[in-house]
């Protein structure tokens, strides 16, 4: 296998934006990092931690503890952040490493804004910087933390 940037991310190779917001053997929940540029807050990655491309390489386990951690982060984000939809995608294009992406729509987005993409197009979309983002994490940890499974 040759560079892969979250299996690099989960080796502690390189520091990405926010914070762990939920970790287990399977599966590591975090906030999206751009590169030091703004955030669109409450754009979320699912990662699994071992290296396959798609879904459809999934173990059994794997699929099982993926899919709760969808559920439980994507409530998270509409119970503590108030979110009113969440998008979910995964594309595989760029890192070819499983990984969804989870983009929280708050009340108030304009609907030619409504889309996973969309969203960051938005001049008045809640971004922040990277202490912002940490909050943000914090706070969906905490909230999963109170509602476990």
């Amino acid at each position: 296998m040759g560079e892969c940037f979250i299996c690099d991310k989960h080796a502690g190779n390189i520091e990405t934006s926010g914070a762990v917001i939920y970790e287990d053997e399977h599966v590591y929940i975090g906030h999206i990092d751009r590169g030091g540029q703004p955030n669109y807050l409450g754009h979320i990655m699912v990662d699994l931690k071992r290296h396959v491309p798609t879904l459809a390489d999934l173990t059994l386990d794997e699929a099982k503890a993926f899919g709760i951690a969808m559920a439980r982060v994507s409530k998270a984000l509409k119970e503590s952040e108030n979110a009113e939809h969440i998008y979910s995608f995964v594309s595989g294009n760029a890192v070819p490493h499983l990984h969804m992406h989870l983009v929280a729509r708050y009340p108030g987005t304009p609907r030619e804004y409504w889309g996973p993409s969309e969203v960051y197009d938005w001049e008045g979309a809640p971004m922040g910087d990277n202490e912002e983002v940490v909050r943000l994490c914090v706070r969906l940890k905490d909230y999963m933390e109170k509602n476990p499974v």
